[in-house]
């Protein structure tokens, strides 16, 4: 026997095991104990705050009626998933979260048997969930799979299409709807509160199908009688909650429930493990639950980095690629009413939150939630109308609208701008954010322009060359963070591109923030006597042909790119000059393995080779 301590469960039971032996008074208190340890954790490392302080109390009660990792959990998006890690052998670890060498801020199979499948992403959890609830039902495995959905994943058309296959399929999948910001209105909230409760307990299901199967026993009518009374329990149903839509999918729907009530929890998810079927459970939560000041601003508390615990005062955040990108469109925008601005649930992460503020009242600004693919084809519509749309979405999302890029826009070349934030490494977030493809992928797509500046300068040229003077679907490529440092400084005019002669017979070229480690690495290779030319590409796609020409006058060249090898603006180089009939030595330098854990951006770069120091030594073994 262990002692239950009324504090400091966190830290002395064994879990998920133990929770079963709490009572409600300890199950409130190891709550507690975890927000503190969120909080406490998060101040010092950042990571996502508010969306785990409210999931505390349903990772609690999930983990005490299922069986896991034989039940399965697949969170979408998994950064609400840190009390699940707390709860699953993590703890010790727990103060590395996002952190090199540490645990991931996301689900990871290759981490923990508890991680039953990647979520980075939003939107897939679903059906996900359903492939692996199907997966037991085929192999014979009486186990439960959860999809934990947050609200803003059905702004993504995915979910419908997963619970539109799932719904009645028969496979003991459930689905959580974790709602922290649509509301029941006040005048029937207590009435389908007290509803909901009623409809979980189990006396409640248990007379629900006794009567259901005595009415099917009655000759001729009891079918009748049966559809009757459901039909008009849907309509109350329909007139209480506004919908039924999860039950139009073939779901059971338990809910609305208290998503803080433990015992309400506990509960409702025994009921709809006993109904051994789809079964959507709807809680609903309290975003940044346990900390006032994520409570009261939610939104800045979802993604944050280091802050003060007492104050929960935010380090204030420098000037960096984003908010340049935000502050140039404003600008363009007040002088230009065709400017429209699209967000897929990022307007702060993007940059746009100014824009917003002035533009939203004027219908000229548009966050269409967790959908990258109808952003992308909304855009072409905008632009077939005379606008001038710019989607701006991180690299990593913008990988969800490639056949819109292709089929929507580059086939009838819509004029639209993509403000791609994030591009290149993105740090602690990892593998599920890195943006490692977009390079490659936009510069394969016939017709499109692709423009990635190193500096805020560059930053803002491309803007008006992308909105006024390149036609069809144009792409500004930019990194998380600042501008790179440059001493001595690069010219002040930008252009597609920039030849820096020192009067060496090797050519190092690159683009966007690499090529700040570039220019260091060749300042430092100066001083020790062995200059080399550099080029910086601004105009990535499609590649200058005075790029080509210049660059075939070197015996040796070195490209270095921060973006996925295979496919990517080197290789197309390479080809391009051996299309020329260049004779010298080229080499590529790029990632080659894009799905990097979390870590620094500088550890990252150093690891794929990409930092100066490396570069440095790289170049000067090719120096003779």
């Amino acid at each position: 026997m262990f002692d239950l301590a009324n504090f400091n469960l966190l830290h002395t039971l064994k879990f998920p095991q133990d929770l079963r032996k709490l009572n409600e008074e300890q199950q409130k208190n190891l709550c507690w104990e975890i927000r503190q340890r969120l909080i406490r954790t998060l101040s010092s490392t950042g990571g996502h705050l508010a969306s785990n302080l409210g999931a505390v109390e349903l990772t609690v009660a999930l983990h005490t009626v299922f069986d896991l990792p034989q039940d399965q959990i697949v969170w979408d998006v998994g950064h609400q998933s840190y009390t699940h890690k707390l709860l699953t052998g993590r703890l010790k670890n727990f103060s590395k979260i996002r952190q090199e060498g540490g645990i991931s801020g996301f689900p990871r199979p290759s981490e923990s048997e508890y991680d039953a499948f990647i979520g980075g992403h939003a939107s897939t959890s679903v059906s996900a969930a359903y492939g692996l609830a199907k997966a037991k039902t085929l192999t014979g495995d009486r186990h439960h799979v959860i999809a934990v959905v947050g609200d803003g994943a059905f702004t993504g058309g995915m979910v419908y299409e997963a619970l539109n296959n799932a719904g009645r399929s028969g496979d003991r999948l459930i689905v959580v709807l974790n709602d922290n910001h649509m509301s029941i209105s006040e005048s029937v909230g207590s009435l389908a509160r007290y509803l909901a409760e009623k409809r979980t307990t189990q006396g409640y299901a248990q007379l629900k199908d006794t009567v259901e199967q005595a009415l099917l026993k009655i000759p001729l009518v009891g079918n009748t009688a049966r559809d009757m009374i459901y039909n008009s329990k849907a309509l109350l149903r329909q007139t209480i909650y506004h919908s039924n839509m999860f039950e139009d999918f073939g779901f059971d729907y338990l809910g609305p429930v208290d998503g803080h009530d433990i015992p309400l929890l506990v509960q409702t998810f025994r009921r709809a493990k006993a109904l051994e079927k789809p079964v959507l459970v709807h809680i609903n939560t309290i975003k940044g639950k346990g900390y006032p000041y994520a409570e009261k601003n939610p939104s800045t508390f979802h993604g944050v980095g280091k802050f003060d615990y007492e104050s929960g005062e935010l380090k204030p955040s420098s000037e960096n690629f984003s908010s340049v990108f935000g502050q140039e469109l404003v600008r363009l925008a007040q002088e230009d009413d065709r400017i429209c601005a699209i967000t897929a649930a990022m307007q702060g992460g993007t940059g746009l939150d100014g824009f917003a503020k002035q533009f939203e009242p004027k219908n000229r600004f548009f966050d269409v939630g967790i959908a990258e693919e109808h952003a992308v084809t909304f855009a072409c519509g905008l632009a077939a109308g005379g606008m001038l749309p710019v989607f701006a979405v991180y690299s990593t999302f913008l990988q969800r609208g490639f056949d819109q890029l292709i089929h929507d826009a580059a086939i009838e070349q819509q004029h639209v701008l993509l403000a791609v934030d994030r591009a290149g490494l993105v740090g602690d977030d990892g593998e599920t954010h890195q943006g490692m493809f977009d390079a490659a992928f936009l510069s394969q797509i016939p017709g499109t322009t692709v423009y990635s500046p190193a500096t805020f300068a560059d930053l803002r040229y491309a803007m008006q060359k992308a909105l006024y003077e390149t036609d069809g679907l144009v792409a500004v490529r930019y990194p998380r963070g600042g501008e790179p440092t440059f001493s001595p400084k690069l010219p002040e005019e930008p252009a597609e591109w920039l030849h820096l002669k020192y009067g060496g017979e090797t050519l190092v070229i690159s683009y966007g923030r690499e090529f700040g480690e570039v220019y260091r690495a060749a300042q430092s290779l100066a001083e020790r006597g062995k200059p080399v030319d550099l080029l910086k590409l601004h105009q990535i796609a499609p590649l200058p042909e005075a790029c080509i020409a210049l660059a075939k006058r070197y015996r040796t060249i070195l490209f270095v790119e921060e973006g996925i090898r295979s496919g990517g603006i080197g290789e197309h180089f390479l080809s391009r000059l051996s299309d020329a009939g260049y004779i010298g030595r080229m080499t590529i330098q790029a990632v080659e393995n894009p799905f990097l854990p979390q870590m620094s951006v500088a550890s990252a770069l150093h690891r794929c080779g990409l930092d100066s120091d490396t570069l440095e030594e790289q170049i000067a073994a090719l120096y003779f």
